[in-house]
């Protein structure tokens, strides 16, 4: 059996190439052009870097479905399941990573954060309208980029509503998360629901576009979008879990940040329900002012009630669903690698 350790070196080498791959075709598909400052802005966050999970999943998706050996065949002229022609997935994958980006210029803007991965945020290194230009124009421009992987156009046709759908979801879950900051009987069906549409629909999009692209039928489709679900979820409630229990200094930020400012967890959701009083697990509300001792009394009244344990069990049962869907693929390297991502997301460490 793999070790952690093991999977994920093997993960991270296999998202390192691909990384590399696609951050040589984001200049491509998204040029510096007139206006200058508005095609800078909107390249800003993509050139700041990223892992780029979702646009390796994409790709690792259509090795799997082509049944090719990793990293063997071109992504810009990539075999179709049918022999209808050649796909450009790499534009593909390169459509998801910049609706990811215009997700992030608008997160940021709402919340107004100072900082995105590791340089200020667009609104900050810019202006605010400059920034909502650059997310409205990636978000325009991540259809353009998709046409440009000249598949079958019925197969463009329903990427698009794909895509289109997976941006509505997005703002929708938004919305939700946004208004489950003033309630406190969200339920732990509501909070799924909410992560299922702020964060898993663009890994599901990632998994499930390379196969209509490229011909796949639709138990196929419906089965890797679900795995994008059941992981992109996944993951978002792993990264709720980490937030309290990794340290500041890994983190990069404040160990239990999103407890102090009252933001809904799965973990919060399931206290409430145990009877846990979360709105006065900290006494305050300032990031900066918490202690790393009232963070410490607060997970452990968490652990009790058995939140985390809870939060991690799901987690890892949706993980396990996901990676049963891929059975709906040819048994290769690639499958074997998106189980292995599905296992990374939930076991990194920060």
């Amino acid at each position: 059996m793999t070790s952690p350790e093991a999977r994920e070196q093997a993960v991270l080498e296999a998202v390192r190439k691909r990384r590399e791959l696609v951050n040589d075709a984001i200049p491509e598909e998204l040029p510096i052009q007139r206006p200058e400052r508005l095609y800078e802005a909107s390249r800003y966050l993509l050139d700041a870097g990223g892992k780029r999970l979702r646009p390796t999943v994409f790709l690792t998706t259509a090795e799997a479905l082509a049944d090719v050996e990793a990293l063997s065949t071109g992504y810009r002229s990539f075999p179709s399941l049918d022999d209808s022609g050649p796909v450009d997935v790499m534009a593909g994958a390169v459509s998801v990573e910049v609706i990811q980006s215009f997700t992030l210029i608008h997160d940021d803007i709402m919340d107004d954060d100072d900082l995105r991965r590791g340089v200020p945020a667009v609104h900050k290194e810019y202006d605010l309208e400059t920034a909502i230009l650059a997310g409205d124009t990636l978000y325009s421009k991540a259809f353009e980029i998709m046409l440009e992987t000249n598949a079958e156009s019925d197969r463009v046709v329903d990427a698009f509503e794909v895509l289109a759908t997976t941006c509505t979801d997005i703002c929708e879950g938004q919305s939700l998360d946004v208004t489950f900051e003033e309630r406190t009987d969200v339920s732990p069906d509501e909070y799924l629901e909410m992560v299922e549409q702020k964060t898993a629909v663009l890994y599901a999009a990632s998994a499930c576009l390379p196969a209509i692209l490229l011909g796949a039928d639709d138990e196929t489709i419906d089965e890797l979008y679900g795995y994008g679900l059941d992981v992109g979820r996944a993951f978002q409630i792993q990264d709720d879990v980490l937030d309290l229990t990794v340290p500041s200094e890994q983190l990069g930020k404040q160990r239990g940040s999103d407890l102090v400012e009252n933001k809904q967890t799965l973990i919060t959701v399931h206290a409430r329900e145990q009877g846990v009083d979360v709105d006065n697990l900290v006494d305050t509300d300032d990031v900066d002012a918490v202690t790393e001792a009232e963070i410490d009394d607060a997970v452990a009244e968490l652990e009790a009630a058995g939140s985390i344990s809870y939060a991690n069990q799901t987690a890892r049962d949706l993980v396990e669903r996901g990676k049963n869907r891929l059975e709906v693929l040819p048994d290769n390297e690639a499958r074997d690698l998106l189980c292995e991502l599905a296992d990374y997301l939930i076991e990194r460490g920060y």
